[in-house]
């Protein structure tokens, strides 16, 4: 796992706490991956508004950026699973800027985040909906310790591969 420090630098990248000032670097790439309806089953014409309620949670959640320089690579936001009984356990969501795409964004992430929640006292990661199109996420969850618990058989609906299952992934610290 990546150091859990306050900023992490990674060659010519580095993560660090979301601050309101990177949304405007945010919002653009969100707006395309949400709009092609491949990998988060939101609505599609989100606007923008709700994109930045889901995005920056109040505590405990964390937003988190991967940055080169001004630019604003990737995010991710994790915290607690569920309430009460259930959230001794983490989840995340992450986007990768599909312009950034091959420079580790999305290990950098995800290797934060993982260490993060594991620092954080949590006892277990699980990802609720890791469609099982997006290959290149599964492999890198796959290869970060994740296991797939289990796959929801047509629970999401692609919008060029019809419908297609959901995997639920977990991970024991």
């Amino acid at each position: 796992m990546r150091p859990i420090g306050g900023v992490v630098e990674t060659g010519d990248m580095e993560i660090r706490e979301a601050e309101a000032a990177d949304w405007a670097g945010i919002w653009p790439f969100m707006r395309r991956i949400v709009a092609a309806g491949e990998t988060y089953a939101w609505d599609r014409d989100l606007d923008e508004q709700t994109a930045r309620q889901r995005w920056f949670p109040p505590a405990p959640w964390r937003t988190v950026v991967a940055v080169d320089g001004d630019r604003v690579l990737g995010t991710a936001i994790s915290g607690p699973n569920r309430e009460a009984q259930g959230a001794h356990v983490a989840t995340a969501s992450f986007m990768v800027d599909p312009d950034s795409g091959g420079r580790g964004v999305g290990r950098a992430l995800g290797e934060h985040v993982l260490g993060r929640a594991q620092a954080d006292g949590y006892r277990a990661m699980q990802f609720n909906a890791v469609v099982e199109t997006n290959t290149r996420a599964v492999a890198l969850w796959k290869s970060l310790g994740m296991e797939i618990a289990a796959t929801l058989p047509e629970a999401f609906h692609h919008p060029t591969e019809g419908y297609v299952g959901l995997h639920v992934m977990y991970r024991l610290f």
